[in-house]
């Protein structure tokens, strides 16, 4: 891999999670799987939506200071391993998940919740591996000491 491409993406993140919410609601409009009764759903998925909503502004925060992109695209030139990098290789992935599941809870549909899993499994599987073998490439040592340490999500 050349450190200095990107991690050869094909499909942007967020648009992963955004297909799945859309495949899970439109099985929600033929197929309805409830979820919690009342406002519970409601006041799960707000919680979740901002608690993932906290962690983006110092994700944010480190890729400015680092000079770095933010786009997964496009190829990393800092290595980013404080704030919630500390935690996380990926909180921005933590945060988009919480978002994502906090949506299925606020609109009380099970499909989205479903959707979830495959969604986690080609993040884990295709994306993430595609980044860490960028990352690896591009910082060696240094980010075979960070992977070491800090876990792939929590």
């Amino acid at each position: 891999m050349n450190p200095h491409e990107g991690p050869g993406l094909r499909v942007h993140p967020p648009v992963i999670y955004l297909a799945a919410l859309l495949i899970g609601v439109g099985l929600n409009h033929w197929w309805p799987i409830r979820l919690l009764p009342g406002p519970w759903g409601a006041v799960v998925g707000i919680a979740l939506i901002v608690a993932g909503v906290a962690i983006m502004p110092p994700v944010l925060l480190r890729f400015r200071r680092a000079g770095t992109a933010f786009n997964p695209h496009k190829p990393a030139s800092a290595l980013i391993t404080d704030g919630p990098y500390r935690f996380s290789r990926n909180p921005a992935y933590v945060a988009l998940t919480l978002w994502y599941l906090g949506i299925g809870f606020l609109l009380n549909n099970g499909w989205v919740l479903l959707w979830a899993i495959p969604i986690l499994l080609v993040m884990d599987r295709w994306v993430i591996p595609a980044e860490e073998r960028h990352l690896q490439a591009k910082f060696g040592e240094q980010y075979a000491r960070y992977k070491a340490t800090v876990r792939r999500w929590l």
